[in-house]
C-alpha cells in the first residue's frame, strides 16, 4: 500500500479543497496545510470541528512559515496538528511515495 501526502493550499473559509481532501484521502495519509490552507488548522473556525474529527485518521501538519507570514504564529491550533518548517516539509515529501495537491 502506498502512502500519500496531501497538500491543501486554499483557505477552508473560501474553498472546499480541505473538505474534499478530508473526505477522499485514504486512512493513514498525511495532510499538510500550506499557504492559505493554514487557516484550516486554527481553533474556533468553521473547519476546526471537521479537522478535529479526522486527526485520528490522518497525520495532519501545518507549515509554520506560512502561519508566520499570516501573523498566526501564536494562534491556537486544533489539537493533534503538528507544526513543521521547510525542512519538515521536505522530509514529508521524501517519506511519502506520492503527493496530491488539493487546489
Amino acid at each position: 500500500m502506498s502512502t500519500m501526502l496531501h497538500t491543501v493550499n486554499k483557505s477552508p473559509l473560501e474553498r472546499n479543497a480541505l473538505d474534499s481532501c478530508l473526505r477522499l484521502a485514504g486512512a493513514g495519509s498525511a495532510i499538510l496545510l500550506i499557504e492559505d490552507g493554514v487557516y484550516g488548522a486554527l481553533r474556533g473556525t468553521s473547519a476546526a470541528d471537521r479537522i478535529a474529527a479526522r486527526v485520528r485518521d490522518f497525520k495532519i501538519y501545518v507549515l509554520g512559515p506560512d502561519m508566520a507570514a499570516r501573523g498566526l504564529s501564536e494562534a491556537p491550533l486544533v489539537d493533534g496538528i503538528e507544526v513543521v518548517d521547510y525542512e519538515g516539509f521536505v522530509d514529508l515529501v521524501a517519506e511519502h511515495e506520492a503527493q496530491q495537491a488539493w487546489l
